[in-house]
């Protein structure tokens, strides 16, 4: 079940709304991250608009830019890691639309929906990237603890955050939150496995940046074959 929801997702790759939901993403992510980039500059140059004077040394004007070039080492070692989870939970304000792309092909007679407001899915989209980049930095410890099982860990972790968001996205849309709810803990190992199955390609640069596309048409699949049951 699960591998051949994958298989349905990946072959609806080429469709027009879900090239347009993968672009929008991954654009806004980034500009968010330029436009974060930017604030840590103007703060720099606030904080170091005056001249800092060193006993024995006198005015020093070089750490301004000192704090810049070396911000924009940070930025960029940040943005690699950040850069996924970002794309994924900023993606995920427009994975409706994946959705439904999904269900007008593959399962037309289903009534017609409202889908999730935008504030709902934005409330929805803060608390995913909250959570999603809280849980992958605290990892970072456990990664430097047990390094022998990082990539594990790793696969675990994101397959379990990953499932939880896009099979609720799904459920939520034809059955409410609440009954999605229910429904995500009684197939909770179904939706883990399958979410590390969309964790596996975070592993790689460029391809992970379609996982938030596939995950979302691929547990759309998932949802509906589950509810049949």
């Amino acid at each position: 079940m699960i591998l051949s929801s994958f298989l349905l997702a990946l072959g609806q790759m080429s469709d027009s709304r879900f090239r347009s939901v993968l672009w929008r993403g991954i654009g806004l992510t980034i500009a968010l991250l330029v436009a974060i980039y930017a604030g840590v500059l103007w703060l720099i140059e606030v904080l170091t608009a005056e001249p800092v004077t060193l006993p024995g040394v006198g005015p020093v004007t070089w750490i301004g830019d000192l704090l810049s070039w070396g911000s924009l080492g940070v930025m960029i070692l940040l943005s690699v890691f950040l850069m996924v989870p970002v794309a994924s939970a900023i993606t995920s304000l427009f994975l409706d639309e994946v959705a439904e792309a999904v269900e007008d092909k593959h399962y037309p007679d289903l009534p017609t929906m409202p889908g999730v407001s935008f504030g709902e899915g934005l409330r929805d989209t803060v608390n995913f990237l909250g959570v999603l980049i809280g849980a992958n930095l605290l990892a970072l410890i456990i990664y430097a603890m047990l390094p022998f099982a990082a990539l594990f860990i790793f696969y675990a972790l994101n397959g379990f955050l990953l499932g939880r968001e896009y099979f609720q996205l799904a459920a939520m849309r034809r059955i409410g939150r609440q009954a999605a709810k229910e429904m995500r803990k009684k197939h909770q190992a179904t939706i883990w496995l399958a979410g590390c199955l969309m964790a596996v390609p975070l592993s790689f640069p460029f391809v992970n940046l379609v996982i938030p596309v596939l995950g979302a048409a691929t547990f759309t699949h998932l949802f509906h074959r589950l509810n049949r049951r």
